[in-house]
Order: C-alpha cells, then structure tokens, then sequence
C-alpha cells in the first residue's frame, strides 16, 4: 500500500519554486491551525524567497480545505496545512469524501503535536480527575461535555474518557470553541477537552478549573497539572496534531525541499520558544514518520467512532 509516498510521476522543476505558494488551511482565520500556517508561511516565504500565501478555505469538518489540496496540480504550489480532523478522523466519520486520502493526498511533514486540557466549570466545584469520575458515576448522565462538534477530536477525547472510566457524560456540541468555552465559564455546561492557546487565559485568570492534560506528558504551560493517566486513568492519551500535505503525485524533490524547510524553521529558537507558550511541542521528522502517525490515529479514533456510534454533522 503506497499510502501517502510520493510515486514521482512528474518531473520537479529545477528552479522550484520560482513563484508564489499558496498554503491552504481547512480551517478559518484565528484559531490554532490558522496561527500555525501564519508562522510557518511568513518563515518559508523567507527561507525559499517567494511568497507563501494562507488561503482560509474553512467549512464541513476541515473537508472543503483537503478536498483542493487533493485536487490540485500536483506541482508544489498548492500546499495544505493538515490538523487531525480530516486527515484522520473524516475517513472514519464520512461514507463518501470527496476525496481519497490515501491517493490523493502525500504527507511532507508533521509540524506540532499537543495534548489538550481537561477544564471544568467553576461551578462544577471539582478539582481532579477522580472527582469526576466519581460524580459521573453517581449521577449517570448528568455531567455535560462541550466540543466544536460531532465527531470532533475533542468530543472523540470526551467519548474515549467516559469508556476508559466507565462513566456515562452527555456531549454538548457547539459551533466554534468560542461559543463551548462561553458557556463553561458559564456553568451551562461542566467540561471541556480543549488545547491549551484556547483555555490558557481562562484557566490564569480563574475562570476555569484546569483539571488535568490528555497527553502521556505534563505541559510545560501548565506543569501543575497532571495527566489524566497520572491522576487516575492508566493508558489515557489523546493527542491533537497537524502537518503539511501535498497532492499525492508531487514529485518527491519537491516533497523533500519542502520537508528539510520545514524542519529547518521547527528549529529555530524564537519558534521553539513560540510554541512553548501556545503548550505544544514541535515535532518534525520525514513523510514517513508523519504518515505513521497519520495511520496510527486514523486506526485509534476510528474504533471510538464505531464504539460510540458517531456520526459527523
């Protein structure tokens, strides 16, 4: 199975590139993978000398944005920013993509990985992973879990705890991470799994109840904070990611240009030191690493998804 490697079909340009980029994000302007692509665009643009352009093309779970990456000239032009959600959650979530991940569309590199932050509503009055737990158990049902959507990574995280903790939550779905997080604080809702650029300043400022992280390492943003496998749930992990992607048929020198840029701005100190602050780790490594790891969460979700019976909205 040649799943996401390059066949070269085509022959790459010697000069490549010789003009603009244009770096698709399936997602729109503001949230993490938009500040991502922002500061990997201004570095490449000056690393390769020519211009490499975000263009937000949000809508349907991250599909519309992957859908032109795969259907585009496979020439190196047209780059995507890749998160979790339609490169390994949609195949499992969708009968009919509009297009086929595994050749259509070629893994350059993984750029972060990051685990989220399990925070609870102040009014909940619950401190730890096990009080939880506790109350889920004693009141089946009651407790009530925000997520920017059906089948989102963070409603897929909410699903894998209650069936790791044998515990029953209601999934309250909302349209962005703004409108969940709104009604946190609030009290209208108990919980949220959600990365830590979006709920740092909460859970500073005390608005939030930061509870534990999903990883299988403390955040070095938040080192107070145990993992959830650490305070209760042995084997718990969720990790939400994202990468480069490209059209399957690119040719592998492009490929390889674009994986040793990459990789060299992911080792710069003031991006290092970037990510530091948004809670994530840089990761990095070739097409085959990330490809692994694409294959490994499509394989792990996809058994939440048909345990839990999702289906996306």
């Amino acid at each position: 199975m040649s799943f996401l490697i390059s066949q070269g079909i085509l022959v790459a340009s010697a000069a490549y590139p010789d003009r603009p980029i244009r770096l698709i994000v399936p997602n729109a302007p503001g949230g993490s993978p938009d500040t991502t692509a922002r500061i990997f665009a201004a570095e490449l643009t000056k690393q390769l000398g020519q211009q490499v352009v975000v263009d937000n093309r949000a809508g349907a779970g991250g599909i519309i944005g992957m859908t032109l990456v795969a259907k585009s000239i496979p020439d190196g032009y047209t780059i995507g920013y890749a998160p979790i959600a339609p490169i390994a959650l949609q195949p499992s979530l969708q009968k009919n993509l509009p297009y086929d991940r595994d050749r259509e569309l070629q893994a350059v590199v993984q750029i972060s990985a990051q685990s989220a932050v399990l925070v609870a509503s102040k009014s909940l009055s619950i401190t730890s992973v096990q009080g939880i737990i506790d109350y889920a158990r004693i009141n089946p049902g009651k407790l009530l879990y925000a997520s920017i959507g059906d089948g989102a990574y963070q409603h897929l995280t909410g699903e894998l705890f209650s069936y790791m903790t044998k515990t029953s939550m209601r999934h309250v779905p909302f349209k962005g991470s703004v409108f969940a997080l709104t009604d946190v604080i609030a009290g209208r809702v108990h919980l949220m799994f959600e990365v830590p650029i979006s709920v740092g300043q909460h859970i500073t400022s005390g608005r939030l109840q930061g509870i534990a992280v999903t990883g299988t390492k403390r955040v070095s943003a938040f080192k107070e904070l145990p993992t959830v496998a650490e305070a209760g749930v042995p084997g718990f992990e969720s990790t939400t990611w994202g990468g480069i992607v490209v059209q399957a048929k690119t040719p592998r020198t492009v490929v390889d240009q674009l994986n040793r840029e990459f990789n060299v701005i992911m080792g710069f100190p003031h991006i290092k030191e970037k990510y530091l602050t948004f809670g994530a780790d840089l990761v990095g490594g070739s097409p085959e690493q990330f490809t692994l790891v694409i294959k490994r969460d499509t394989i792990k979700w996809a058994d939440v998804i048909k345990r839990a019976g999702i289906k996306a909205d």
